[in-house]
């Protein structure tokens, strides 16, 4: 009873102590795992720098001989996220996370000047820039090709990078139309036509009535086409 006793008492103590600043060896272990982690993901000719911030100072953490970084489920390792670190030695166990600013720069279309909603882009509306590509959602596009001829759907700022997500969907198909339709499946692969029950918007499923009159789902991929893995 009594060393159970002394232990509580002991863990009382830690936990009424002043908060335990996390030591810098400490957070630079949470940067490495971050910078890692990033570098796993970011696009080849890329370059990742990490930010390390410093633990809540409201924290009142016991003392510990080890601190371990880790990743938490779930959270994105580009732009402002968090990184978990644990005691794994130390009078009582705990879990905190560090905030970190991933940055990863690399080449990329912007806009040359600034862009309405509705603009149609062409080459001299673009040029190429170094950017923070983990700065905001959406993919950028390091070439021109798949931008030319494509609506903005918002505005976008000259020198801003021109993401996936400023851009208005395409429409491949409407209701009614008549549709290829290719069926993959493992090892092999289809073709049936079909009718659009429903627009085929880029990005989008939509719906289609095969000739025997089952209706499927299929994601449109171009011109009257869609696809549907089975």
């Amino acid at each position: 009873m009594l060393p159970r006793l002394a232990s509580f008492l002991l863990l009382l103590l830690a936990l009424a102590a002043p908060a335990l600043a996390v030591d810098a060896a400490a957070l630079e272990r949470v940067r490495q795992m971050a910078e890692a982690a990033a570098r796993l993901a970011a696009p080849p000719g890329t370059r990742v720098v990490v930010e390390a911030g410093s633990p809540d100072p409201r924290l009142r953490l016991a003392p510990c001989q080890q601190m371990q970084p880790y990743l938490p489920p779930g959270l994105a390792m580009w732009g402002r996220t968090r990184v978990g670190l644990r005691c794994v030695d130390g009078v009582a166990r705990w879990a905190i996370t560090v905030p970190v600013q991933v940055k990863v720069f690399g080449s990329a279309l912007v806009a040359a000047t600034a862009l309405p909603a509705g603009a149609t882009l062409t080459q001299d509306l673009l040029s190429t820039a170094e950017i923070d590509i983990a700065a905001e959602p959406g993919a950028v596009y390091p070439t021109a090709a798949p931008l030319l001829g494509r609506v903005l759907a918002r505005p976008v700022q000259a020198a801003q990078a021109v993401r996936q997500t400023d851009l208005k969907h395409r429409q491949w198909f409407a209701a009614g139309d008549t549709v290829q339709l290719s069926l993959a499946g493992s090892g092999f692969s289809i073709g049936a036509e079909a009718q659009a029950l429903s627009p085929g918007l880029e990005g989008q499923d939509t719906r289609l009535r095969l000739e025997s009159g089952r209706i499927v789902t299929a994601r449109p991929v171009g011109e009257r086409r869609a696809e549907m893995q089975l």
